[in-house]
């Protein structure tokens, strides 16, 4: 058996999950509802309020389908009903974002500013700045999946440069770091 899929995911209270047509499981919660198509192979049954997935066989696919279905479905779960939340920081002289409802607006040291409109599922607001501290982008979401995508994507906008450490980088990511030119001139 799969370490991830032999376990049951439990459900808190105010989630429900249905299993419907075709193998789609469906989780409803206090933060939205969210959808999966599950391979045909792997069933998926609710039992009072844990969700078990089983396995025909202990074949090099079924065994990594069982594992992968059991986390995308753990995932809806702890989305809707806690939710997940993105930070990135804009490290960069005069480097800002504003947001306006669902369009972001970058100003990352090109001679123009980048606008991005974030899909309707996720929630942005930038913190307030601080005299000496960076910018920070909070992005929120019951998608992790969703979420992780527009993150990459922000961040391809500007990526950290490995110098000074320039450009848009989550918050605690840790950099590698390079020496300029004159740690290595005698």
């Amino acid at each position: 058996m799969s370490r991830i899929g032999k376990l049951p995911v439990n459900l808190p209270a105010g989630v429900t999950v249905t299993v419907g047509s075709d193998n789609v499981v469906k989780v409803k919660g206090p933060l939205g509802e969210l959808s999966q198509k599950v391979d045909s192979d792997i069933t998926v049954t609710v039992e009072g309020t844990e969700v078990k997935l089983t396995r025909p066989t202990d074949l090099p696919r079924h065994r990594s389908l069982h594992g992968l279905y059991r986390a995308l479905i753990n995932n809806m779960v702890v989305g809707v009903s806690e939710g997940f939340t993105v930070k990135q920081e804009l490290v960069g002289v005069g480097y800002r974002v504003e947001v306006k409802d669902q369009l972001l607006i970058f100003a990352l040291g090109y001679s123009h500013d980048i606008h991005f409109m974030l899909p309707a599922e996720i929630k942005a607001e930038a913190a307030a700045v601080k005299k000496g501290q960076n910018p920070v982008l909070i992005l929120k979401s019951c998608d992790k999946q969703l979420i992780g995508e527009v993150a990459a994507k922000i961040r391809s906008f500007r990526k950290p440069e490995p110098y000074k450490g320039k450009g848009i980088k989550f918050v605690g990511e840790q950099l590698r770091r390079k020496a300029g030119k004159s740690a290595g001139a005698k």
